[in-house]
């Protein structure tokens, strides 16, 4: 979802993502993903990948069509409904990889650490510290609109308007880190790759151990 620049309204509307700080440690247990299930986790991704391309190529030939000469709207109210129907499309796109998230970044996080310094990318560690703060940007969003709902739930009927508010809201202000993991989420794809190359490395054999010393013989 990331493309030429934004339109003054979509600018104001999605902030620019912070500068990133240097990454926490990712949790999770990349050594023990079989084969196969690293298989799925990747072809889930690139399907996300395929779908947010889409997602933006609709929101461009939209967006350059109703606009004017200066990128405002030529139509406040229907621009943002649009806005809204993308923010919504690209949540959706994200569900089919948001279990395996924390999988993706381990599994990268070791296979970095198993491949030379020549065959790594300069920009590969930046942009998995990237995706690893807009992930945990997400799930923040996530928990927080689940309690949101949760207590409008206990406390009464809640308006239909009210709930569907609540979902753009929470679309609206994950859109920025959704762009992050359309954009840059194909590193993931180019480590495995290199780690597919890469030769293996294996542990150096262990010493012989020494022959236990044989007893003194007894001069008769």
């Amino acid at each position: 979802m990331h493309s030429r620049a934004a339109s003054p309204a979509a600018a104001n509307a999605h902030p620019a993502p912070r500068t990133p700080h240097p990454a926490p440690r990712i949790e999770g247990s990349a050594l023990s993903t079989p084969p196969d299930a690293r298989t799925v986790l990747l072809t889930q991704l690139k399907a996300f990948l395929a779908e947010s391309e889409t997602i933006l190529a609709a929101w461009d030939a939209y967006s350059d069509k109703h606009t004017d000469d200066e990128g405002w709207p030529l139509d406040e109210v229907s621009y943002g409904w649009r806005m809204v129907q993308r923010d919504s499309e690209a949540w959706r796109a994200f569900l089919a990889v948001w279990p395996g998230a924390r999988q993706l970044l381990a599994t990268a996080a070791v296979q970095l650490q198993h491949l030379s310094a020549g065959d790594i990318a300069p920009h590969w560690p930046s942009h998995l510290r990237e995706l690893n703060q807009a992930l945990e940007r997400l799930e923040e969003l996530r928990r927080d609109h689940a309690e949101v709902r949760e207590a409008r739930r206990t406390s009464g009927p809640v308006p239909e308007g009210e709930l569907v508010d609540s979902v753009a809201e929470r679309n609206e202000e994950a859109w920025s880190h959704l762009d992050t993991w359309a954009a840059k989420g194909h590193v993931f794809l180019d480590v495995h790759a290199a780690a597919q190359k890469a030769p293996i490395r294996r542990a150096p054999a262990p010493a012989p151990a020494p022959e236990p010393a044989r007893p003194a013989e007894r001069r008769r």
